[in-house]
């Protein structure tokens, strides 16, 4: 019988390699260091589960086929670690509302934060970033987030303000369904004189957005765009879980949990 359980929820992504590399990675990297857990899988995007099963007969749970599996199982503990960016609408309403239906199934039951929720997961983001970047005078960093309608699209300005006050500023921040959008961070490079963009997703995963509305050849695409303004574009798509530290602040959401049932 399996009494603990870890749930790493991620939004999910049809890209079969960048899915190992960053939430195969994350999920690896928990079941390292918590060996007294069994540590599962699931996503909050139904659509990109549906395609898994039908492309390439890969099953993965929903939520709440994740949290009936574990009630049935006769789990007693149970952490659910999102590997979302913030706490936006996937986050409430994929996770937290689910898991208000299964409270009185367990003998403990909690949810991690995502990415970006307090002062030090903010820090850890900004090192990682810029320990990678690049310093050149010419060059602005820019990176593309998702975005959401939600309050806490304001993770975005805040980085924004964070690198600023540390003096990176040539790291610029976007988003691709919110704001900032492409148009404002057009408009803050074109008030210094850079001429190169290392172009990089602000995403845990690098899949369709990274793959197609950064580096995509259509001509809406970030990279495009930039290089219709005259910048010379040079795009990464990697995902921000390829980088061990990144993966490393969900160890400590995960610990925060553990911590909080002693």
């Amino acid at each position: 019988m399996v009494d603990k359980v870890i749930l790493v929820v991620s939004f999910g992504t049809s890209y079969n390699n960048n899915r190992s590399l960053t939430i195969g990675a994350i999920e690896d990297d928990i079941r390292e260091e918590f060996t007294d857990f069994d540590v599962r899988r699931a996503f909050t995007s139904q659509m990109v589960i549906n395609i898994l099963k039908k492309r390439d007969d890969l099953s993965i749970d929903n939520v709440e086929e994740a949290l009936e599996r574990a009630v049935n199982d006769g789990v007693k503990t149970i952490i659910i670690q999102p590997t979302h960016v913030m706490d936006g609408t996937e986050y409430n309403f994929k996770i937290v509302d689910t898991v208000k239906k299964y409270e009185d199934k367990f003998e403990n039951i909690a949810i991690g934060d995502p990415l970006l929720i307090s002062d030090d997961d903010f820090e850890d983001l900004i090192d990682s970033i810029t320990a990678k970047g690049c310093a050149d005078a010419d060059t602005a960093n820019v990176y593309m987030g998702h975005g959401s309608p939600a309050d806490s699209n304001a993770v975005y300005p805040t980085l924004q303000k964070k690198l600023e006050d540390k003096g990176f500023d040539n790291y610029f921040i976007g988003t691709v369904e919110a704001k900032p959008d492409f148009d404002d961070v057009l408009a803050m490079l074109k008030e210094k004189d850079f001429k190169k963009i290392l172009l990089k997703p602000l995403m845990v995963v690098a899949g369709d957005h990274a793959q197609n509305d950064m580096a995509g050849d259509e001509e809406d695409s970030w990279k495009n765009m930039f290089i219709a303004n005259g910048y010379d574009v040079e795009c990464v798509v990697e995902g921000l879980a390829q980088c061990e530290d990144i993966r490393k602040v969900y160890i400590k959401h995960v610990q925060k949990v553990i911590d909080s049932f002693n």
